[in-house]
């Protein structure tokens, strides 16, 4: 009966030709992604935007498959403003965390960039998204001793009574123990703690 094993092996070609098709089309995608990010790296302006505006394009948030970084982590990196504001016009994620939880804002008061917080924060960037570790940007730039960023931030609504994971202490907390630094510790004393919602139980 010489049908079954033939019929047997057509099959078995057929699902290893779909098999090798979708991961084709899966490292194509990666491909683009990986020339993307690439092109942001080294600045290459006409690359950037040629792939940008090809139609249904989808790479503007795509992350690097190793560090989680996108496009605005990389820029931010590097001090690049004027390719910040581009990124964040062509639909960028302000929001986009790598692979360690960092967030563009993050990184920005990491990198003592007060410009960037401002672009990042008109942009609608979120102040209190924590990194892994729950730091916030407002924890970090009072870590910085950097006064300028802490009133941008408490500007854009960060919330100097949310807690880290680490030490379970707020950007509030960290302030008043510094003694090195009491204008911070002042400022935070003149801004009320938020009206926390309760957490209301199921009902019956």
């Amino acid at each position: 009966m010489p049908f079954r094993p033939l019929f047997a092996a057509a099959l078995l070609t057929c699902a290893l030709s779909g098999a090798v098709a979708a991961p084709a089309g899966a490292q194509m995608m990666q491909s683009e992604s990986y020339k993307f990010l690439q092109a942001v790296r080294e600045a290459k302006g006409n690359d950037v935007t040629n792939m940008l505006d090809r139609p249904g394009a989808s790479i503007i948030n795509t992350r690097d498959v190793t560090s989680g970084e996108g496009a605005l982590h990389i820029v931010i990196k590097r001090g690049d403003e004027t390719y910040l504001r581009f990124l964040l016009q062509k639909g960028a994620d302000p929001n986009l965390r790598d692979g360690r939880g960092n967030t563009p804002l993050l990184l920005a008061v990491a990198g003592g960039q007060p410009d960037m917080i401002r672009v990042l924060t008109a942009a609608k960037a979120n102040p209190n998204i924590g990194n892994s570790g729950g730091e916030t940007p407002l924890i970090r730039a009072v870590q910085r001793h950097d006064i300028g960023m802490v009133r941008d931030l408490l500007a854009a609504g960060a919330d100097p009574d949310q807690a880290d994971n680490v030490a379970g202490l707020t950007a509030r907390d960290y302030a008043q123990q510094d003694a090195r630094n009491t204008a911070i510790a002042k400022l935070f004393a003149d801004t009320p703690k938020k009206t926390r919602a309760a957490v209301a139980g199921p009902k019956f």
